[in-house]
């Protein structure tokens, strides 16, 4: 993985101590830049320079989105039946990968990591104590994402998935690197986190989550919290056990959560259990409850009565552990509310059968540097080169991901039709293999 040290070193020396808070809650800052690549000082043309999208709100714009562009984005996908595909990332080629497929899909995207992946991101050779390799490797990446969204000229939500009790330090470290970034350039770093404490008691979950919300707030971070848990395995957390009702939340509960943090900030999103699982499964052995939402929403407008929203929707839901779900269950929940889906599993084996499909390809090629099947004395060298492989796995992970926004209805959002075909993207010397 690589990430110009450049960049991160010119953002940190603009960074100064916190500001204090103004009357109103916010903290501080400077009029925002209007594009990272002004900031950095790369070209930015074509839909990198375009201020808005044709079919989208005129807050959402190319790049990384935050505070009220981001909320309008997720009001759109709510009002409009979509969802927005949320992929866990784990490298800037995987990155690179979403958002060639976003731009392919016409469509936004939400790019995550994981406490495991961002430390992955920043080195398995680095220490993690005190987590600074993941919090290292998350900022790395999001001046990855910051940097190339304009480029592909999507609109992306940079987010981070399952922070449970033990993880907040690794939370903490990054809401810190936001409110640096916002003194200088008046918006987040990141768009938002995840606070999954679905382990602990519901009273306390609320309790830190409205903490963390109030000082997420003032600087336009939006929060995602779970409740109820969901089953199976992903990143080192294992609910494989648990009892079959914990994996559905109650409306009362839903209700509970909305109320509780609707008097902080509208800035929030809950993961419901609704019979998710994380994993991978047979379509079909996954048995979701979409009406779960349904019931949750009906009843929440029974509670806020008048004050319920035109839409009946007042809850914006994400969808965990889809894989192995009917696409019916997952359009069914798009339309109780749900804004975001959360992809892993799946574009773990695009981008790994990528992979085994070119070896497999140039199975021939690959087994010394000198001598092929074309002659004992012929070179290999753009055949082992990392890039072809690599590429080979983007460009199958693209093919996935287009399968997921199929699902979530999620194409043609932007209104900038099809994307045209990249030139000048061969290799300085000899060129790509056709993969």
């Amino acid at each position: 993985m690589k990430f110009s040290i450049v960049v991160v070193a010119l953002s940190m020396a603009c960074s100064h101590a916190f500001v204090p808070t103004s009357t109103t809650g916010r903290m501080s800052a400077v009029k925002p830049l209007k594009k990272m690549s002004d900031d950095v000082g790369i070209p930015c043309e074509d839909e990198c320079a375009l201020e808005s999208f044709p079919n989208l709100p005129e807050s959402v714009h190319p790049g990384v989105l935050s505070g009220q562009a981001m909320m309008d984005l997720l009001k759109h996908a709510k009002e409009n039946g979509y969802a927005i595909p949320a992929v866990n990332c784990v490298s800037n080629s995987g990155i690179n990968a979403c958002l060639e497929a976003a731009r392919a899909n016409d469509a936004p995207i939400i790019i995550q990591f994981s406490s495991g992946g961002s430390q992955f991101y920043g080195g398995k050779g680095l220490d993690n104590s005190n987590y600074r390799a993941a919090i290292a490797g998350a900022v790395s990446g999001a001046f990855h994402v910051r940097t190339m969204a304009e480029q592909y000229g999507v609109p992306v939500i940079l987010h981070t998935d399952h922070c449970s009790k033990k993880l907040l330090p690794w939370v903490d470290g990054l809401i810190s690197a936001s409110e640096r970034y916002f003194q200088t350039h008046g918006e987040p770093l990141f768009s938002s986190h995840m606070i999954d404490l679905s382990e602990e008691p519901l009273e306390e979950n609320l309790e830190i989550c409205k903490e963390y919300l109030a000082r997420m707030d003032k600087i336009g971070l939006l929060l995602e919290m779970e409740l109820g848990i969901t089953g199976g395995e992903e990143d080192g957390v294992d609910n494989s056990d648990r009892p079959v009702e914990d994996l559905y939340s109650k409306p009362e509960e839903i209700y509970d959560t909305y109320k509780a943090l609707s008097e902080v900030s509208d800035k929030f999103t809950v993961a419901a259990a609704f019979g998710n699982v994380h994993g991978v499964y047979k379509p079909g052995n996954v048995k979701l409850e979409p009406k779960i939402l349904d019931k949750a929403q009906k009843y929440i407008c029974e509670k806020l009565g008048d004050e319920a929203p035109e839409s009946k929707l007042p809850v914006s839901f994400v969808f965990h552990g889809g894989s192995g779900s009917e696409v019916s269950d997952i359009q069914e929940a798009i339309g109780y509310g749900v804004v975001k889906m959360n992809i892993d599993t799946d574009t773990q084996w695009s981008y790994w059968e990528g992979i085994k499909n070119f070896e497999a390809k140039y199975h021939d090629y690959l087994q010394g540097q000198i001598g092929n099947p074309e002659g004992e004395d012929k070179p290999n060298k753009k055949y082992y080169d990392p890039r072809e492989c690599l590429r080979s796995a983007e460009v199958n992970t693209v093919k996935r991901l287009g399968k997921c926004f199929e699902d979530l209805k999620c194409q043609n959002i932007l209104g900038l039709g099809q994307a045209q075909t990249a030139t000048n993207v061969l290799g300085p010397r000899r060129g790509g293999l056709p993969v």
